[in-house]
């Protein structure tokens, strides 16, 4: 019986391989996906199969997986909780709790797709397959990589060992960290609270600073500020990539006497002695500095998840390659890929993700039907600077800097208004309308609010 199961698995498996190869990529008939039968637990094939369970993973199943019907679509991921990571600044505040931020997998999955409670380890793009880590094989006709982001606090020496040992030592992109800074925020009384940048790109890249300004914050509340020294020590030679908001941090950072050290990158942390080494980027020689610390927030290196940069799916610096404006593999026409682990040249964000997500859909459904890719991603992307506990900078932009704000006010400004939709009407868009594959990005609401007249649009 065993022997007639294999021989029957090998034939599939050849079939479905041969079709492949006639069909170009193409879809594969229905006749197929039912012989080799998920049942036998060594090989599933999948209409589409989306490899994340962040925003943009979820919204793209939960789309999908109403167009296509149960049984379809599969999305691949291990854990068992879902975050919406943007709320962890205010976490690490003091402002919510770890526990607001997040729901269980299982709740924000879509329940007509299938679950693999797996990672993807291994991706064969050619024969239009992938590995997950049991060792499965699953096959599908369209991919989309949603696979998000991998910190990698080990590239810092002696980093991990600070964040396990030392109180003072935090991080607000970590959920086994997040929790920590407040308290460390709390219990500094003199010394250098110092903030970190990292020489990589990072997910929602203005949190790094929000937490500076948030924690200043403390300070003067507690009347402690005056012995305080507040350094934000930053890889990037400018404050914010657009002008526009940048103007307004300066004068934010100069008012509340922030220093900000540019181009200096966190490289070691000696929890013993409490010190952070920082290499100069700009030294010809490559020299570094090291500060004493009684407060360290550290933001770790960030690149793609290692499965994925040993993929054929990158480009040479390790992003999945997509095209720009449609999210199109620019190498297998069937591969699609939104959010943190692309290649796309804008600032990596919740909000970029629900943009792309809308592109995505549109010129993923089209080259389903045998039509090409059409609608375009001007690279939007948005970052509430939080610059207070009822404070922000609403920053929205493209591809170029160009300012898109959704408002018909200027959003380079501080306002309480933008501070509310930050800590209370965003979450309801992400949990509410991004993970069930209906918001799209505010487009829509800026075409309204600027009654359609003047303002560009994505």
């Amino acid at each position: 019986m065993a022997a007639a199961v294999a021989r029957r698995l090998c034939v599939g498996l050849w079939f479905r391989s041969s079709l492949g190869q006639l069909a170009g990529q193409g879809n594969v008939s229905q006749i197929v996906k039912r012989s080799l039968s998920r049942t036998h637990n060594v090989l599933s094939i999948y209409k589409l199969v989306v490899v994340g369970g962040g925003a943009g993973g979820c919204a793209t199943a939960a789309y999908f997986g109403r167009e296509m019907g149960k049984g379809h679509v599969a999305i691949i991921e291990p854990s068992e909780k879902h975050a919406y990571q943007s709320m962890w600044t205010l976490v690490g505040a003091g402002l919510k709790t770890l526990g607001q931020s997040q729901r269980p997998m299982s709740s924000v999955l879509p329940s007509n797709c299938d679950w693999i409670k797996e990672s993807a380890v291994k991706f064969d793009p050619k024969n239009n397959s992938l590995t997950t880590s049991s060792g499965k094989q699953i096959q599908y006709d369209y991919l989309v990589v949603a696979a998000g982001l991998q910190l990698n606090y080990d590239q810092v020496k002696g980093l991990t060992e600070a964040l396990q040992s030392d109180p003072q030592v935090c991080s607000n992109y970590d959920p086994k960290y997040v929790t920590k800074t407040f308290p460390a925020l709390e219990a500094i009384q003199s010394g250098n609270a110092i903030f970190t940048f990292p020489n990589t790109p990072v997910k929602c890249g203005g949190a790094a600073q929000k937490i500076v300004y948030l924690g200043e914050e403390i300070f003067r509340n507690k009347g402690t500020r005056d012995k305080i020294d507040v350094l934000y020590n930053t890889s990037q030679s400018v404050i914010f990539g657009v002008e526009k908001y940048a103007a307004t941090l300066r004068n934010i950072v100069q008012q509340r006497h922030i220093k900000v050290n540019y181009r200096h990158n966190l490289v070691e942390v000696k929890p013993d002695s409490r010190e952070a080494v920082f290499q100069l980027l700009d030294s010809e020689k490559g020299e570094t500095t090291t500060f004493s610390y009684s407060f360290l927030h550290a933001v770790p290196p960030m690149s793609a998840p290692d499965e994925v940069r040993s993929s054929p799916l990158v480009n040479a610096d390790g992003w999945v390659d997509v095209h720009k404006h449609t999210l199109q593999h620019t190498k297998f026409h069937n591969v699609f890929a939104l959010g943190d682990c692309t290649s796309l040249p804008t600032s990596k964000t919740a909000a970029a993700v629900a943009s792309q997500f809308g592109v995505l859909k549109h010129n993923l459904s089209a080259v389903i039907k045998g039509k090409q890719s059409t609608h375009s991603y001007d690279g939007y992307s948005s970052c509430p600077l939080v610059t207070g506990r009822n404070k922000c900078v609403l920053a929205e932009f493209d591809y170029d800097g160009h300012p898109m704000e959704t408002f018909p006010v200027d959003q380079s400004k501080e306002r309480w208004s933008m501070y509310q939709m930050k800590a209370h009407v965003m979450p309801q868009l992400y949990f509410h309308g991004l993970l069930k594959g209906i918001y799209e990005g505010p487009a829509m609401f800026r075409k309204v609010m600027h009654l359609g007249m003047g303002e560009k649009k994505h």
